[in-house]
Protein backbone atom coordinates (compact mmCIF):
# COMPACT_ATOMS: atom_id res chain seq x y z
CA UNK A 1 0.00 0.00 0.00
CA UNK A 2 1.20 3.50 -0.80
CA UNK A 3 -0.19 6.91 0.07
CA UNK A 4 -3.95 6.74 -0.63
CA UNK A 5 -5.94 9.79 -1.65
CA UNK A 6 -9.58 10.85 -1.73
CA UNK A 7 -11.86 10.41 -4.74
CA UNK A 8 -13.63 13.70 -5.39
CA UNK A 9 -15.17 14.77 -8.71
CA UNK A 10 -13.52 11.90 -10.55
CA UNK A 11 -10.02 12.77 -9.35
CA UNK A 12 -7.71 11.35 -6.68
CA UNK A 13 -6.69 14.22 -4.46
CA UNK A 14 -4.94 14.62 -1.09
CA UNK A 15 -6.84 16.11 1.81
CA UNK A 16 -7.11 19.84 1.28
CA UNK A 17 -5.25 20.45 4.55
CA UNK A 18 -2.67 17.73 3.87
CA UNK A 19 -3.81 15.60 6.81
CA UNK A 20 -3.19 11.83 6.71
CA UNK A 21 -3.57 8.76 8.90
CA UNK A 22 -1.19 5.82 9.11
CA UNK A 23 -2.39 2.40 7.99
CA UNK A 24 -1.06 -0.57 9.96
CA UNK A 25 -0.67 -4.25 9.20
CA UNK A 26 -2.37 -6.62 11.66
CA UNK A 27 0.32 -9.15 10.74
CA UNK A 28 3.29 -7.09 11.92
CA UNK A 29 1.78 -4.03 13.58
CA UNK A 30 3.97 -1.90 11.32
CA UNK A 31 2.92 1.06 9.18
CA UNK A 32 2.22 0.01 5.59
CA UNK A 33 1.17 3.38 4.17
CA UNK A 34 -0.98 6.41 4.75
CA UNK A 35 -4.50 7.41 3.83
CA UNK A 36 -5.81 10.92 3.36
CA UNK A 37 -7.98 12.27 6.17
CA UNK A 38 -10.77 14.34 4.67
CA UNK A 39 -11.05 17.90 5.96
CA UNK A 40 -14.24 19.88 6.50
CA UNK A 41 -13.67 21.52 3.12
CA UNK A 42 -13.29 18.12 1.44
CA UNK A 43 -16.53 16.94 3.01
CA UNK A 44 -18.36 20.08 1.90
CA UNK A 45 -17.06 19.70 -1.65
CA UNK A 46 -18.10 16.05 -1.86
CA UNK A 47 -21.56 16.82 -0.49
CA UNK A 48 -22.15 19.63 -2.99
CA UNK A 49 -21.02 17.42 -5.85
CA UNK A 50 -23.28 14.59 -4.70
CA UNK A 51 -26.24 16.97 -4.57
CA UNK A 52 -25.49 18.61 -7.93
CA UNK A 53 -24.70 15.36 -9.73
CA UNK A 54 -27.67 13.41 -8.42
CA UNK A 55 -30.32 14.74 -10.85
CA UNK A 56 -27.91 14.33 -13.77
CA UNK A 57 -27.05 10.72 -12.93
CA UNK A 58 -30.70 9.90 -12.17
CA UNK A 59 -31.61 11.18 -15.64
CA UNK A 60 -29.20 8.78 -17.34
CA UNK A 61 -31.30 5.94 -18.83
CA UNK A 62 -31.16 2.72 -16.85
CA UNK A 63 -29.64 0.87 -19.80
CA UNK A 64 -26.73 3.33 -19.85
CA UNK A 65 -26.23 3.14 -16.09
CA UNK A 66 -26.16 -0.63 -16.45
CA UNK A 67 -23.40 -0.47 -19.05
CA UNK A 68 -21.17 1.44 -16.64
CA UNK A 69 -21.76 -1.06 -13.85
CA UNK A 70 -21.17 -4.07 -16.11
CA UNK A 71 -17.93 -2.54 -17.35
CA UNK A 72 -16.84 -1.88 -13.77
CA UNK A 73 -17.54 -5.53 -12.91
CA UNK A 74 -15.34 -6.64 -15.79
CA UNK A 75 -12.52 -4.32 -14.72
CA UNK A 76 -12.68 -5.49 -11.11
CA UNK A 77 -12.34 -9.08 -12.30
CA UNK A 78 -9.40 -8.17 -14.54
CA UNK A 79 -7.68 -6.53 -11.56
CA UNK A 80 -8.48 -9.29 -9.08
CA UNK A 81 -4.90 -10.19 -8.22
CA UNK A 82 -3.87 -6.61 -7.48
CA UNK A 83 -7.00 -5.87 -5.43
CA UNK A 84 -6.67 -9.12 -3.49
CA UNK A 85 -3.03 -8.49 -2.62
CA UNK A 86 -3.85 -5.06 -1.23
CA UNK A 87 -6.72 -6.58 0.75
CA UNK A 88 -4.49 -9.28 2.19
CA UNK A 89 -1.80 -6.73 3.04
CA UNK A 90 -4.27 -4.52 4.91
CA UNK A 91 -6.27 -7.22 6.71
CA UNK A 92 -3.94 -10.23 6.74
CA UNK A 93 -6.64 -12.49 5.30
CA UNK A 94 -5.41 -15.39 3.16
CA UNK A 95 -4.90 -14.46 -0.47
CA UNK A 96 -7.33 -17.14 -1.66
CA UNK A 97 -10.08 -15.60 0.47
CA UNK A 98 -9.23 -12.12 -0.81
CA UNK A 99 -9.43 -13.35 -4.40
CA UNK A 100 -12.83 -14.88 -3.72
CA UNK A 101 -14.09 -11.70 -2.11
CA UNK A 102 -12.96 -9.59 -5.06
CA UNK A 103 -14.97 -11.82 -7.37
CA UNK A 104 -17.99 -11.47 -5.11
CA UNK A 105 -17.64 -7.67 -5.24
CA UNK A 106 -17.64 -7.80 -9.05
CA UNK A 107 -20.77 -9.97 -8.92
CA UNK A 108 -22.60 -7.20 -7.06
CA UNK A 109 -22.00 -4.75 -9.89
CA UNK A 110 -23.01 -7.30 -12.52
CA UNK A 111 -26.21 -8.16 -10.68
CA UNK A 112 -27.25 -4.59 -9.91
CA UNK A 113 -26.55 -3.56 -13.50
CA UNK A 114 -29.41 -5.84 -14.50
CA UNK A 115 -31.63 -4.71 -11.62
CA UNK A 116 -31.33 -1.12 -12.90
CA UNK A 117 -33.33 -2.21 -15.96
CA UNK A 118 -36.07 -3.77 -13.86
CA UNK A 119 -37.29 -0.98 -11.62
CA UNK A 120 -40.93 -1.78 -12.21
CA UNK A 121 -43.88 0.41 -11.27
CA UNK A 122 -47.59 -0.28 -10.86
CA UNK A 123 -50.88 0.65 -12.44
CA UNK A 124 -53.95 0.71 -10.21
CA UNK A 125 -57.52 0.44 -11.51
CA UNK A 126 -59.20 3.78 -10.94
CA UNK A 127 -62.70 4.43 -9.64
CA UNK A 128 -63.64 6.26 -12.80
CA UNK A 129 -63.11 5.51 -16.46
CA UNK A 130 -61.33 8.81 -17.11
CA UNK A 131 -58.55 8.53 -14.53
CA UNK A 132 -55.27 6.66 -14.38
CA UNK A 133 -53.45 5.71 -11.17
CA UNK A 134 -49.77 4.81 -11.34
CA UNK A 135 -46.89 4.19 -8.94
CA UNK A 136 -43.34 4.81 -10.11
CA UNK A 137 -40.10 4.31 -8.20
CA UNK A 138 -37.53 7.08 -8.17
CA UNK A 139 -34.02 7.28 -6.68
CA UNK A 140 -34.09 8.51 -3.10
CA UNK A 141 -31.21 10.96 -3.52
CA UNK A 142 -27.56 11.32 -2.53
CA UNK A 143 -26.62 8.29 -0.45
CA UNK A 144 -23.97 7.53 2.14
CA UNK A 145 -22.27 4.12 2.25
CA UNK A 146 -20.59 3.33 5.58
CA UNK A 147 -18.78 0.00 5.39
CA UNK A 148 -16.69 -2.11 7.75
CA UNK A 149 -13.16 -3.46 7.43
CA UNK A 150 -13.82 -7.21 7.52
CA UNK A 151 -14.90 -7.45 3.86
CA UNK A 152 -13.36 -4.29 2.40
CA UNK A 153 -14.33 -5.02 -1.22
CA UNK A 154 -17.68 -6.78 -0.88
CA UNK A 155 -19.30 -4.49 1.68
CA UNK A 156 -18.80 -1.20 -0.19
CA UNK A 157 -19.63 -2.95 -3.47
CA UNK A 158 -23.07 -3.97 -2.21
CA UNK A 159 -23.92 -0.41 -1.31
CA UNK A 160 -22.30 1.46 -4.19
CA UNK A 161 -23.63 -0.88 -6.89
CA UNK A 162 -27.24 -0.73 -5.71
CA UNK A 163 -27.18 3.04 -5.20
CA UNK A 164 -25.70 3.78 -8.62
CA UNK A 165 -28.05 1.30 -10.30
CA UNK A 166 -31.02 3.10 -8.75
CA UNK A 167 -29.76 6.46 -10.00
CA UNK A 168 -28.40 7.81 -6.72
CA UNK A 169 -25.12 9.60 -6.26
CA UNK A 170 -22.97 8.07 -3.52
CA UNK A 171 -20.41 9.10 -0.95
CA UNK A 172 -18.56 6.04 0.33
CA UNK A 173 -16.70 6.00 3.61
CA UNK A 174 -14.74 2.75 3.81
CA UNK A 175 -13.10 1.71 7.06
CA UNK A 176 -9.68 3.31 7.36
CA UNK A 177 -8.15 -0.01 8.46
CA UNK A 178 -8.71 -1.48 4.98
CA UNK A 179 -9.71 1.17 2.46
CA UNK A 180 -7.56 -0.02 -0.45
CA UNK A 181 -10.13 -2.33 -2.11
CA UNK A 182 -12.77 0.41 -2.06
CA UNK A 183 -10.31 2.76 -3.76
CA UNK A 184 -9.80 0.09 -6.43
CA UNK A 185 -13.56 -0.17 -6.94
CA UNK A 186 -13.72 3.59 -7.33
CA UNK A 187 -10.99 3.50 -9.96
CA UNK A 188 -12.79 0.73 -11.84
CA UNK A 189 -15.96 2.81 -11.92
CA UNK A 190 -14.10 5.88 -13.16
CA UNK A 191 -12.43 3.80 -15.87
CA UNK A 192 -15.83 2.37 -16.80
CA UNK A 193 -17.14 5.85 -17.55
CA UNK A 194 -19.01 6.78 -14.37
CA UNK A 195 -20.09 10.40 -14.33
CA UNK A 196 -17.63 12.45 -12.21
CA UNK A 197 -19.30 13.45 -8.97
CA UNK A 198 -21.61 10.44 -8.89
CA UNK A 199 -19.19 8.74 -6.51
CA UNK A 200 -16.90 10.17 -3.85
CA UNK A 201 -14.70 8.12 -1.53
CA UNK A 202 -13.67 9.80 1.71
CA UNK A 203 -11.49 8.43 4.49
CA UNK A 204 -10.37 9.84 7.81
CA UNK A 205 -11.28 9.85 11.47
CA UNK A 206 -14.65 8.07 11.77
CA UNK A 207 -15.46 9.97 14.95
CA UNK A 208 -15.72 13.20 12.96
CA UNK A 209 -16.08 12.14 9.32
CA UNK A 210 -19.11 9.87 9.66
CA UNK A 211 -21.24 12.28 11.77
CA UNK A 212 -20.48 15.16 9.41
CA UNK A 213 -21.76 13.11 6.48
CA UNK A 214 -24.70 11.50 8.27
CA UNK A 215 -26.05 14.83 9.52
CA UNK A 216 -25.57 16.68 6.23
CA UNK A 217 -28.93 17.73 4.74
CA UNK A 218 -27.70 16.73 1.28
CA UNK A 219 -27.68 13.05 2.28
CA UNK A 220 -31.08 11.35 1.93
CA UNK A 221 -30.11 7.73 2.50
CA UNK A 222 -27.61 6.04 4.83
CA UNK A 223 -26.49 2.42 4.60
CA UNK A 224 -24.33 1.08 7.42
CA UNK A 225 -22.49 -2.16 8.01
CA UNK A 226 -21.22 -2.07 11.58
CA UNK A 227 -21.84 -2.99 15.19
CA UNK A 228 -25.17 -2.73 17.00
CA UNK A 229 -24.08 0.21 19.21
CA UNK A 230 -22.82 2.13 16.18
CA UNK A 231 -26.03 1.31 14.32
CA UNK A 232 -28.19 2.69 17.11
CA UNK A 233 -26.11 5.87 17.18
CA UNK A 234 -26.41 6.31 13.42
CA UNK A 235 -30.17 5.72 13.66
CA UNK A 236 -30.51 8.50 16.20
CA UNK A 237 -28.60 10.87 13.94
CA UNK A 238 -30.66 9.92 10.90
CA UNK A 239 -33.90 10.49 12.80
CA UNK A 240 -33.34 14.24 12.89
CA UNK A 241 -33.35 14.37 9.09
CA UNK A 242 -35.92 11.56 8.61
CA UNK A 243 -33.42 9.79 6.37
CA UNK A 244 -33.95 6.40 4.82
CA UNK A 245 -31.70 3.86 6.52
CA UNK A 246 -30.40 0.35 5.88
CA UNK A 247 -28.73 -1.36 8.83
CA UNK A 248 -26.60 -4.50 8.55
CA UNK A 249 -25.36 -4.94 12.09
CA UNK A 250 -23.94 -7.68 14.28
CA UNK A 251 -24.98 -11.29 14.51
CA UNK A 252 -24.55 -14.34 16.72
CA UNK A 253 -25.75 -17.11 14.44
CA UNK A 254 -27.08 -20.28 16.07
CA UNK A 255 -26.54 -23.67 14.44
CA UNK A 256 -28.96 -26.50 15.19
CA UNK A 257 -27.63 -29.94 14.22
CA UNK A 258 -30.27 -32.63 14.54
CA UNK A 259 -29.44 -36.21 15.50
CA UNK A 260 -30.00 -37.66 12.01
CA UNK A 261 -27.21 -35.62 10.37
CA UNK A 262 -23.68 -36.93 9.80
CA UNK A 263 -21.64 -35.25 12.59
CA UNK A 264 -18.35 -35.51 10.68
CA UNK A 265 -19.76 -33.90 7.53
CA UNK A 266 -21.41 -31.16 9.60
CA UNK A 267 -18.24 -30.44 11.55
CA UNK A 268 -16.11 -30.17 8.42
CA UNK A 269 -18.49 -27.80 6.64
CA UNK A 270 -19.16 -25.67 9.70
CA UNK A 271 -15.53 -25.45 10.84
CA UNK A 272 -14.47 -24.25 7.39
CA UNK A 273 -17.16 -21.57 7.55
CA UNK A 274 -16.54 -20.63 11.18
CA UNK A 275 -12.82 -20.01 10.75
CA UNK A 276 -13.12 -18.19 7.41
CA UNK A 277 -11.74 -14.66 7.70
CA UNK A 278 -10.54 -15.65 11.19
CA UNK A 279 -14.14 -15.70 12.41
CA UNK A 280 -14.61 -12.01 11.60
CA UNK A 281 -17.87 -12.54 9.72
CA UNK A 282 -21.22 -11.21 10.90
CA UNK A 283 -23.06 -14.31 9.62
CA UNK A 284 -20.44 -16.73 10.92
CA UNK A 285 -21.94 -19.74 12.72
CA UNK A 286 -21.11 -18.88 16.30
CA UNK A 287 -23.35 -20.87 18.69
CA UNK A 288 -23.37 -24.59 18.01
CA UNK A 289 -26.29 -26.62 19.38
CA UNK A 290 -25.64 -30.30 18.63
CA UNK A 291 -27.90 -33.21 19.53
CA UNK A 292 -26.33 -35.02 22.46
CA UNK A 293 -26.20 -38.36 20.61
CA UNK A 294 -23.72 -37.01 18.03
CA UNK A 295 -22.08 -34.16 19.95
CA UNK A 296 -18.87 -35.99 20.88
CA UNK A 297 -18.07 -37.00 17.29
CA UNK A 298 -18.94 -33.52 16.04
CA UNK A 299 -16.75 -31.74 18.59
CA UNK A 300 -13.77 -34.02 18.04
CA UNK A 301 -13.85 -33.50 14.27
CA UNK A 302 -14.34 -29.75 14.71
CA UNK A 303 -11.29 -29.61 16.98
CA UNK A 304 -9.25 -31.73 14.55
CA UNK A 305 -10.07 -29.30 11.76
CA UNK A 306 -9.15 -26.31 13.94
CA UNK A 307 -5.77 -27.81 14.79
CA UNK A 308 -5.03 -28.46 11.11
CA UNK A 309 -5.28 -24.79 10.16
CA UNK A 310 -2.09 -22.85 9.46
CA UNK A 311 -2.11 -19.42 11.11
CA UNK A 312 0.02 -16.60 9.74
CA UNK A 313 0.42 -13.89 7.11
CA UNK A 314 -2.24 -14.36 4.46
CA UNK A 315 0.25 -13.50 1.72
CA UNK A 316 2.40 -16.52 2.56
CA UNK A 317 1.89 -19.86 0.82
CA UNK A 318 0.12 -22.48 2.89
CA UNK A 319 -1.48 -20.04 5.34
CA UNK A 320 -5.25 -20.45 5.62
CA UNK A 321 -6.01 -18.41 8.75
CA UNK A 322 -4.92 -14.81 9.13
CA UNK A 323 -4.93 -12.42 12.10
CA UNK A 324 -7.70 -10.57 13.84
CA UNK A 325 -7.82 -6.92 12.82
CA UNK A 326 -6.31 -5.63 16.08
CA UNK A 327 -5.00 -6.85 19.42
CA UNK A 328 -8.08 -5.58 21.23
CA UNK A 329 -10.13 -8.19 19.35
CA UNK A 330 -7.71 -10.92 20.45
CA UNK A 331 -8.01 -9.83 24.07
CA UNK A 332 -11.81 -9.88 23.83
CA UNK A 333 -11.81 -13.41 22.40
CA UNK A 334 -9.46 -14.64 25.12
CA UNK A 335 -11.69 -13.15 27.82
CA UNK A 336 -14.71 -14.95 26.36
CA UNK A 337 -12.76 -18.20 26.24
CA UNK A 338 -11.56 -17.89 29.83
CA UNK A 339 -15.08 -17.06 31.00
CA UNK A 340 -16.50 -20.17 29.31
CA UNK A 341 -13.83 -22.41 30.85
CA UNK A 342 -14.49 -20.89 34.27
CA UNK A 343 -18.16 -21.83 33.85
CA UNK A 344 -17.33 -25.45 33.08
CA UNK A 345 -16.59 -25.60 29.35
CA UNK A 346 -13.90 -27.93 28.03
CA UNK A 347 -11.13 -26.51 25.83
CA UNK A 348 -10.59 -28.84 22.86
CA UNK A 349 -8.34 -26.67 20.69
CA UNK A 350 -6.59 -23.31 20.69
CA UNK A 351 -7.32 -20.83 23.42
CA UNK A 352 -4.08 -18.88 23.10
CA UNK A 353 -1.96 -16.74 20.81
CA UNK A 354 0.62 -18.57 18.65
CA UNK A 355 4.08 -18.33 20.19
CA UNK A 356 5.76 -18.12 16.77
CA UNK A 357 3.80 -14.98 15.79
CA UNK A 358 4.53 -12.44 18.53
CA UNK A 359 4.11 -9.25 16.50
CA UNK A 360 0.64 -9.56 14.99
CA UNK A 361 -2.87 -9.90 16.40
CA UNK A 362 -3.13 -13.67 15.96
CA UNK A 363 -5.23 -16.23 17.81
CA UNK A 364 -5.22 -20.00 17.44
CA UNK A 365 -8.56 -21.37 16.18
CA UNK A 366 -10.38 -22.28 19.37
CA UNK A 367 -13.02 -24.93 20.11
CA UNK A 368 -14.98 -25.17 23.36
CA UNK A 369 -17.28 -28.06 24.36
CA UNK A 370 -20.10 -28.22 26.94
CA UNK A 371 -20.47 -24.45 27.01
CA UNK A 372 -23.35 -23.38 29.29
CA UNK A 373 -25.94 -20.90 28.08
CA UNK A 374 -24.92 -18.32 30.68
CA UNK A 375 -21.32 -18.16 29.43
CA UNK A 376 -20.53 -14.75 27.97
CA UNK A 377 -19.64 -16.23 24.58
CA UNK A 378 -23.20 -17.53 24.19
CA UNK A 379 -24.50 -14.01 24.74
CA UNK A 380 -21.92 -11.69 23.14
CA UNK A 381 -20.87 -11.84 19.50
CA UNK A 382 -17.28 -13.19 19.55
CA UNK A 383 -16.30 -12.00 16.05
CA UNK A 384 -13.25 -14.24 16.37
CA UNK A 385 -12.15 -17.83 15.64
CA UNK A 386 -13.78 -19.24 18.77
CA UNK A 387 -16.45 -21.95 18.43
CA UNK A 388 -18.64 -22.72 21.50
CA UNK A 389 -20.44 -26.08 21.34
CA UNK A 390 -23.44 -27.02 23.46
CA UNK A 391 -25.83 -29.96 23.37
CA UNK A 392 -29.59 -30.48 23.26
CA UNK A 393 -32.12 -33.31 23.38
CA UNK A 394 -35.45 -31.54 22.84
CA UNK A 395 -36.31 -29.59 19.67
CA UNK A 396 -38.61 -27.11 21.43
CA UNK A 397 -35.90 -26.38 23.97
CA UNK A 398 -33.16 -25.78 21.42
CA UNK A 399 -35.29 -23.41 19.34
CA UNK A 400 -36.02 -21.35 22.45
CA UNK A 401 -32.32 -21.28 23.35
CA UNK A 402 -31.29 -20.38 19.81
CA UNK A 403 -33.72 -17.45 19.75
CA UNK A 404 -32.73 -16.19 23.20
CA UNK A 405 -30.60 -13.34 21.85
CA UNK A 406 -31.14 -9.78 20.66
CA UNK A 407 -29.49 -10.70 17.36
CA UNK A 408 -31.36 -11.99 14.31
CA UNK A 409 -29.04 -11.96 11.33
CA UNK A 410 -28.35 -15.57 10.31
CA UNK A 411 -29.01 -19.11 11.50
CA UNK A 412 -28.24 -22.61 10.30
CA UNK A 413 -30.01 -25.97 10.49
CA UNK A 414 -28.67 -29.42 9.63
CA UNK A 415 -30.97 -32.40 9.12
CA UNK A 416 -31.69 -34.95 6.39
CA UNK A 417 -35.37 -34.78 7.39
CA UNK A 418 -36.66 -31.97 5.15
CA UNK A 419 -39.80 -31.41 7.20
CA UNK A 420 -37.86 -31.17 10.47
CA UNK A 421 -35.23 -28.91 8.91
CA UNK A 422 -37.77 -26.56 7.36
CA UNK A 423 -39.95 -26.35 10.46
CA UNK A 424 -36.87 -25.56 12.55
CA UNK A 425 -35.72 -22.90 10.08
CA UNK A 426 -39.15 -21.26 10.01
CA UNK A 427 -39.10 -20.80 13.78
CA UNK A 428 -35.58 -19.39 14.06
CA UNK A 429 -35.62 -15.60 14.39
CA UNK A 430 -33.20 -14.63 11.65
CA UNK A 431 -33.23 -12.77 8.37
CA UNK A 432 -31.32 -15.58 6.65
CA UNK A 433 -31.23 -19.32 7.30
CA UNK A 434 -29.01 -21.94 5.73
CA UNK A 435 -30.36 -25.50 5.68
CA UNK A 436 -27.54 -28.03 5.28
CA UNK A 437 -25.61 -25.13 3.75
CA UNK A 438 -23.52 -22.22 5.00
CA UNK A 439 -23.21 -20.10 1.85
CA UNK A 440 -25.68 -17.24 2.31
CA UNK A 441 -24.01 -14.12 0.91
CA UNK A 442 -24.39 -14.16 -2.88
CA UNK A 443 -25.22 -11.33 -5.25
CA UNK A 444 -28.58 -12.78 -6.29
CA UNK A 445 -29.92 -13.17 -2.73
CA UNK A 446 -31.14 -10.53 -0.23
CA UNK A 447 -28.76 -10.04 2.68
CA UNK A 448 -29.93 -8.65 6.01
CA UNK A 449 -31.32 -9.36 9.45
CA UNK A 450 -34.05 -8.80 11.99
CA UNK A 451 -34.19 -7.68 15.62
CA UNK A 452 -31.04 -5.80 16.67
CA UNK A 453 -29.16 -7.13 13.66
CA UNK A 454 -30.82 -4.42 11.61
CA UNK A 455 -33.31 -4.02 8.79
CA UNK A 456 -33.41 -3.45 5.06
CA UNK A 457 -31.72 -5.71 2.55
CA UNK A 458 -28.64 -5.60 0.37
CA UNK A 459 -28.16 -7.65 -2.78
CA UNK A 460 -30.71 -9.55 -4.81
CA UNK A 461 -33.77 -7.89 -6.30
CA UNK A 462 -34.58 -6.30 -2.92
CA UNK A 463 -31.25 -4.50 -2.59
CA UNK A 464 -32.02 -1.77 -5.09
CA UNK A 465 -35.39 -1.06 -3.45
CA UNK A 466 -33.68 0.48 -0.43
CA UNK A 467 -32.44 3.26 -2.74
CA UNK A 468 -35.84 3.96 -4.29
CA UNK A 469 -38.95 5.79 -3.12
CA UNK A 470 -42.45 5.30 -4.56
CA UNK A 471 -44.31 8.17 -6.21
CA UNK A 472 -48.06 7.80 -6.70
CA UNK A 473 -49.72 9.78 -9.51
CA UNK A 474 -53.46 10.21 -10.08
CA UNK A 475 -54.16 11.54 -13.54
CA UNK A 476 -57.59 12.81 -14.57
CA UNK A 477 -57.93 12.65 -18.34
CA UNK A 478 -59.37 15.94 -19.56
CA UNK A 479 -59.91 16.49 -23.27
CA UNK A 480 -60.21 19.95 -24.71
CA UNK A 481 -62.10 20.33 -27.93
CA UNK A 482 -60.07 21.97 -30.68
Amino acid sequence: MTDAKLLIDGNWVPASNGDTRDAHSPVTGKTIGTIAAASADDIATALKLAKDTFPKWAAVPAWERAKVLRKAADLIRERTQDIARVMSLETGKPLAEAIGETGAAADQFEWQAEEAKRIYGQTIPGRNADERLTVNYQPVGPSLALSAWNFPALLPARKIAAALAAGCSVIARPASEAAGPCFAIGQALMDAGLMPGALAILTGDSRTLAPALINAPEIRKVSLTGSVPVGKDVMRQCADGMKKVTMELGGHAPVVIHKDFDPIAAAQKLAATKFRNCGQVCISPSRFYVHSSIAKEFAEEFARYAKSLVVGDGLEDGVNTGPLIRQRAVDHALRLTENAIAKGADLLAGGKQPENLPDGSFLEPTVLMNVPDDAAIMIEEPFAPVAPISTFDDVEDVIERANNTPFGLAAYVFSYDSALALKTAERLEAGMVGINETLLATAEAPFGGNKESGFGREGGSLGIMDYLVPKYTRHLLISREI
